[in-house]
């Protein structure tokens, strides 16, 4: 099939074959996204789970303008300045206890291809033969080509199966087969060769926004503990207030030996990501030599820019932006329950300011055929909602209103009116 050429603008997770017409996007402010015909969208998904204080957030706009007059670009190898050495010692002060140095990059992909590497070399550079990561069934962590290999596999991969590396895999802990998943993840981290075991702490984000307990998440860390496999947490999605909290392994109490943070951490506004580690990782790479030397960089490691939107946002959550976190779960949770009776939908569930519902049809998955009509409603009632096919999921900006609530689940109950 030959594509009628409109654009030459080819878009991410976008089959043009079926949706040729891209909606052209002129500004945003707060909650909400405006057309070039002034149309009016609220933004339910946080423009893909970025923006956390809002579109065009006025503190953090401004410490972009002053950064760029300053300072836009320099080298990261050799160099430094003040906005990334500040960012790194607020998140140090944040992260959960026993993360001790901070590596830059530049998006959620790269973070964790960088934690990845952080382990492998870890086991390498001490001279043990540690290999095999450990992963959890239905896990999205990107789209590069070690995240996909860590991912389920699936349609998102099938086509680069032969770049990817085996992995060990362990089942979700769906509710009553916890312990199977337990018992799983133990069996695994006794193999000699196991190296780390890598998740998303409380939510399984692309992979259907599947949910589980804190208390799986602290007896896992505990397991990985005693057999000396490197924990790392993937809060790439669920970092910055998703789950309720800061950042999900909180409300675990678990500190992981290795952690990737991105989207929200510069508000939403400008693309950088960072990966810690505790120190033993890194000082398996400190040495005289060179051979051993952490070898991972982009172009625009810790940008300047990008790191002084950081800096403003991490500000922001030092003035009041928990408070908003908890405002918006509260109201997400008195929308969701009337859907906890609705015969029309099932497994209905919430962890903070992320609530999810599955549409009873007659096919499910990411694939399945209600979930680009869901989107087209959707977009038909200004709204911006991208349904993994039947789970539709509502995950917005805490300056979100409770009128934009309303309205986002009003919309939701009238799509399965028109469409179920």
């Amino acid at each position: 099939m030959t594509s009628p050429r409109k654009s030459p603008v080819w878009h991410p997770f976008t089959q043009h074959a079926l949706h040729s017409e891209m909606t052209r996007i002129v500004r945003g402010e707060g909650a909400y996204l405006y057309t070039a015909d002034d149309r009016r969208i609220i933004d339910a998904i946080a423009s893909w789970w970025v923006v956390t204080h809002g579109h065009c957030h006025p503190h953090i706009v401004r410490a972009i303008q002053e950064q760029a007059e300053q300072l836009n670009q320099i080298i990261f190898a050799g160099h430094t300045h003040d906005p990334a050495e500040q960012v790194a010692a607020q998140l140090l002060k944040l992260a959960p206890r026993g993360l001790d140095y901070v590596f830059f990059s530049d998006s959620g992909s790269t973070s964790v291809e960088v934690a990845l590497k952080m382990a492998l070399g870890y086991w390498h550079n001490i001279g043990v033969p540690r290999t095999q990561i450990i992963v959890m069934e239905h896990s999205y962590h990107g789209d590069t080509v070690g995240t996909m290999s860590v991912g389920a596999r699936g349609v998102f991969n099938k086509a680069y199966e032969p770049l990817l590396f085996d992995v060990a895999s362990i089942p979700f802990p769906a509710a009553g087969r916890e312990q199977a998943t337990l018992d799983a993840l133990e069996a695994a981290c006794k193999n000699e060769t196991a190296a780390a075991f890598i998740v998303e702490p409380l939510i399984l984000g692309a992979g259907g926004m599947l949910m589980y307990p804190p208390s799986v998440l602290k007896e896992m860390k505990r397991i990985c503990e005693a057999s000396g496999v490197l924990f790392i947490a993937d809060e790439v999605m669920t970092g910055w207030g998703r789950t309720g909290t800061l950042f999900a392994c909180e409300q675990a109490d678990v500190s992981p030996d290795i952690a990737c943070y991105s989207k929200g951490l510069t508000g939403g506004s400008l693309p950088l990501a960072v990966t810690l580690c505790r120190a033993e990782i890194y000082d398996a790479h400190y040495s005289n030599d060179r051979s051993r030397t952490f070898f991972h960089s982009s172009s625009y490691t810790a940008n300047p820019v990008a790191c002084a939107a950081a800096r403003a946002n991490l500000e922001l959550w030092q003035h009041g932006a928990s408070d908003r976190v908890a405002s918006v779960a509260a109201m997400q949770e008195r929308l969701i329950a009337p859907f906890r009776a609705d015969p029309r939908f099932e497994n209905v569930r919430r962890t903070g300011t992320v609530t999810a519902v599955d549409l009873k049809a007659s096919d499910a998955g990411y694939l399945a055929g209600i979930g680009p009509k869901l989107q087209a409603f959707f977009q038909r009632r200004d709204l911006l909602l991208r349904p993994l096919g039947n789970t539709i999921y509502v995950m917005p900006p805490y300056c979100a209103t409770e009128a934009d609530l309303e309205e986002i689940y009003a919309a939701i109950g009238d799509a399965a009116d028109e469409l179920a």
